[in-house]
């Protein structure tokens, strides 16, 4: 697989200038609007075949959001594009300063199954947004969806332009011999390490959103059914395939026991008594995933013929048990109890930060002591997930749950150079500057804090 003349013709038609004119990426942004609302029921098939994904899960989680990103970057695209003035101090006078930003030139985009349309595509908007040229790299789980996209994006635009590669791991890893000028890449942290050092022979930039065991902690003065209702949400839906869904649950031992049957509760309300028949409920995306979460969750109803995994509750785990060691990627929660606040944030500085955090309490001396006592991607409180949907609120992990940001003009800047341009004026030369010294050392430094500021 020698993906070298794509990206020779990518580069070569992004250097032509096409792809930078406001005009031209307000209309590529509104065909894919118009491509996405076109085949917005093929793409809920695929889902289907897939993940065994709910329709109004699917719309609202995966297409639907692309949709808002698109219609949030068409509004704001121009402010985003604009210089931006700085200032520049006396020794530059008389002149101005500017940052302009500009497009990178080819991106390499690498999509997960998990939500396998909305974090290819998702990506895409910002990539378009700035201006670049794009490669798109769909999982190979999730071939249905991978067989839509690359229609939908074959039909839409031209391959100088944007161009799906289907394939498997030899795929990805031929692409990423070649030299792109940016990478964004989803998965695991595992693969992240990979793409990174694959990268780092082009020292091209990377864009890593990964994963890790989210934490969700809830205190005693929570409310106990709401608490529930929005952990068992976050967790559950895409059959807990989700990187910001909760991992597992530290709760105030005072809370433990009503905790558990409030979380029962919320799952039979979701799904009712045999969430295997609930039409609200997903699939394991496949067998080797499936036979990972029974290897270390242990017991939990399941059918390996179905790819059916109960939504389950664990309530008796330590933080020794294989299930706690990485990442449990499926609809298994423990919940284990703490005695008190003071344990809690020394519990999770000692383990990797994860891609987000869940605070339940309406005590804001706590809040603030989690939020600055801990480290994660982003901080949501008294809910689960929505932290991620506001277009304004910049997504992205620390550590091993990654680097980068994207989401509005987060994903935007993603995708771009902030270049500084400085503007002379020939009018007026200040000569002290030049060979030999017109000043001594000593009245020098004085002058450098007047003319350098800061």
């Amino acid at each position: 697989m020698d993906f070298a003349p794509l990206i020779q013709r990518q580069r070569r038609h992004f250097r032509t200038g096409a792809t930078r004119p406001l005009a031209f990426r307000q209309e590529q942004l509104r065909r894919l609007q118009s491509a996405i609302d076109a085949r917005d029921a093929e793409i809920l098939a695929a889902l289907s075949a897939d993940l065994r994904k709910p329709a109004h899960e699917a719309y609202t989680s995966e297409i639907g959001f692309v949709l808002s990103d698109i219609r949030h970057a068409l509004k704001h695209l121009p402010a985003w594009m604009s210089p931006q003035r700085r200032r520049l101090p006396l020794i530059a006078w008389p002149g101005r300063g500017s940052v302009l930003p500009e497009p990178l030139g080819v991106a390499l985009i690498i999509g997960p199954w998990n939500y396998p349309f909305q974090l290819l595509f998702s990506p895409l908007v910002g990539a378009l947004a700035a201006g670049n040229c794009v490669v798109l790299k769909p999982s190979e789980f999730a071939p249905h969806t991978a067989k839509v996209i690359s229609k939908l994006i074959t039909d839409t635009f031209p391959s100088e332009y944007v161009t799906v590669v289907e394939g498997g791991r030899q795929t990805a890893e031929a692409l990423l011999l070649e030299k792109c000028d940016t990478i964004f890449f989803t998965g695991s942290t595992s693969v992240g390490k990979s793409v990174m050092a694959a990268a780092a022979r082009h020292l091209t930039p990377v864009t890593l959103e990964l994963g890790g065991k989210c934490p969700a902690i809830v205190c005693a003065d929570a409310p106990l059914e709401m608490t529930a209702r929005r952990i068992a949400w976050g967790k559950f839906m895409n059959a807990g395939q989700t990187c910001v869904a909760p991992d597992f649950v530290l709760v105030e031992r005072q809370v433990f026991k009503p905790l558990v049957e409030a979380l029962n509760r919320a799952i039979g309300a979701f799904y009712g008594d045999n969430p295997q028949t609930s039409p609200d409920y997903g699939r394991i995306v496949n067998r080797r995933h499936f036979d990972r979460l029974i290897h270390c969750a242990g017991t939990c109803k399941h059918e390996a013929e179905d790819l059916y995994i109960a939504p389950t509750i664990l309530p008796d785990v330590s933080w020794d048990d294989p299930v706690m060691r990485e990442e449990i990627f499926g609809p298994i929660l423990p919940v284990i109890p703490f005695d008190s606040m003071d344990e809690v944030p020394a519990l999770l500085l000692d383990r990797p930060a994860p891609l987000a955090l869940y605070l339940f309490t309406n005590d804001r001396t706590v809040q603030e002591r989690v939020v600055s006592g801990t480290r994660s991607g982003g901080v949501c409180i008294n809910d689960t997930v929505v932290h991620i949907v506001g277009r304004d609120l910049p997504f992205g992990g620390v550590g091993e749950s990654g680097m980068g940001q994207y989401h509005g003009k987060a994903g935007f800047d993603c995708f771009s150079h902030q270049r500084t341009v400085v503007r002379r004026s020939t009018l007026f030369d200040l000569r002290f500057r030049y060979p030999p010294p017109k000043l001594p050392l000593s009245k020098l430094k004085k002058a450098c804090r007047f003319l350098l500021g800061g």
